[in-house]
């Protein structure tokens, strides 16, 4: 994976805490990271008993480095959970609704873990203790309803929801996989694939020419995310039918 710009300035964030815990020995955390920075991140500081990695609860998609002085085996972090009740809500809501109302504060994105909506009844947001507060005092609205946050003394757990569909594709490469699953032709997914619009695994493709494999995911851009599962069978015409998944 090529290193830009941004991937070496986390690079000497991580670097500079590493270096603080050690020093100090004290514990020291990152921000929120992306799943596409947490890849470049385990290539530098593998998880460890002393470089946890965590969003709070087990499969939490964006999480904290954190850089341990010594093991342990409950180690503490500042993670916590906030939820709201949405009242009037004339449309259903949606991540995109929480995540503007809590963008108009001023916040940082990577000062907020993962956030969802959940039947359209309630929001929850992951965060530090410090910035958790802080909403519960600031934020009184999500889209058109009221908000009314408080923190959780438990730590829920987000459950994705998915579709599963099968999709008839030429090849198993990437240009023609995504050709598929974005309704566009191969040449076009070529020039997406080109413009950094499709990742898979979390890292940006390069090269239309790699194959999917079991389990890998495929994010593209104004399309979504998906997940490719399996071959199921070819059609007479040699074609495969492959199965996915999608976030939904």
């Amino acid at each position: 994976m090529n290193e830009d710009s941004a991937g070496r300035e986390l690079k000497q964030r991580l670097t500079d805490l590493s270096e603080q815990c050690r020093r100090w020995q004290k514990q020291t955390e990152s921000v929120f990271l992306t799943e596409e920075q947490q890849v470049q991140a385990r290539q530098w500081f593998a998880p460890s008993a002393l470089i946890r990695y965590d969003g709070g609860y087990e499969g939490a998609r964006r999480k904290k480095v954190i850089f341990l002085p010594w093991e342990e085996d409950d180690f503490s972090d500042d993670i916590v959970c906030i939820e709201t009740e949405l009242r009037g809500a004339s449309r259903p809501l949606t991540h995109r609704d929480v995540l503007g109302s809590l963008m108009a504060l001023q916040i940082e994105r990577s000062a907020l873990g993962d956030l969802w909506v959940e039947d359209n009844a309630r929001a929850y947001v992951y965060t530090t203790a410090v910035m958790a507060r802080y909403l519960c005092d600031q934020c009184t609205r999500i889209g058109p309803c009221t908000a009314d946050f408080r923190i959780l003394p438990e730590r829920p757990v987000q459950h994705f929801r998915t579709r599963q569909f099968t999709k008839v594709v030429a090849s198993l490469r990437l240009d023609a996989v995504t050709a598929a699953l974005a309704s566009v032709s191969r040449e076009k997914a070529k020039e997406m694939i080109r413009q950094g619009l499709v990742q898979v695994d979390h890292i940006t493709l390069e090269e239309p020419d790699k194959v999917c494999h079991n389990g890998c995911t495929i994010s593209i851009r104004g399309t979504g995310r998906f997940t490719y599962r399996q071959t199921t069978h070819t059609t007479r015409k040699d074609r495969i039918v492959a199965e996915f998944l999608q976030d939904l």
